[in-house]
């Protein structure tokens, strides 16, 4: 059977930013089912809310210093986030390298944070359905801060060695930045949910 040559793609990238890479498209449908734990958990809060004959229960509203901190934080790194991705997105590694050392450090401030901010929510994960419902939803979120840490840690190392010099990883950096945009947006709902909301129940 005689075959012809069509178009040669050898040259074509192997990677993509964006809709372009089947990464993001995956990191899409991880944040998709993530965002669902999150809808169902604070359904859960209101509905509890809503049978309770007062809320919050046996305990006052939780302090606002850390959670505001950590809200304070998080909002902050959005422009550090937005500049590492357009760093990666032009493959500028050395602007790139320097934005995951921010992220680093934007991902590790909250975590050490929330561990005064359990305290502050003045109830115990088990002493009601309240303290269940709020350790719940505030563990969700720092299981995903820690994951995301984890995620930009490993890309940090890998952009200080030869692999750095990769476009996928640079895709890599562009597709984490993607998702700590979730990761702060969440926490926006979540800190009113904790915070706001049994100071204006109450």
């Amino acid at each position: 059977m005689k075959q012809r040559t069509i178009a040669d793609l050898s040259n074509l990238p192997t990677y993509g930013f964006g809709a372009q890479s089947p990464m993001w498209w995956g990191t899409l449908a991880f944040i998709s089912l993530e965002a669902t734990g999150f809808a169902l958990a604070v359904g859960t809060y209101f509905y509890l809310e809503f049978v309770a004959s007062g809320w919050p229960i046996a305990a006052p509203a939780p302090d606002l210093g850390a959670g505001t901190l950590v809200l304070i934080l998080l909002v902050a790194s959005v422009l550090p986030n937005h500049l590492t991705d357009r760093w990666a997105k032009n493959q500028e590694l050395r602007k790139t390298r320097l934005g995951l050392l921010l992220m680093s450090i934007f991902g590790l401030l909250p975590l050490i944070i929330r561990i005064w901010e359990f305290r502050a929510l003045h109830v115990s994960w088990d002493q009601n359905a309240y303290g269940s419902i709020l350790w719940l939803l505030l563990g969700l979120h720092t299981f995903h801060l820690l994951t995301d840490l984890g995620d930009t840690l490993v890309l940090t190392a890998l952009m200080f060695t030869r692999h750095g010099r990769s476009g996928r990883r640079f895709s890599d950096v562009s597709d984490n930045a993607f998702y700590w945009d979730f990761v702060v947006a969440s926490w926006v709902v979540l800190y009113l949910v904790i915070y706001i909301f049994p100071r204006w129940s109450a």
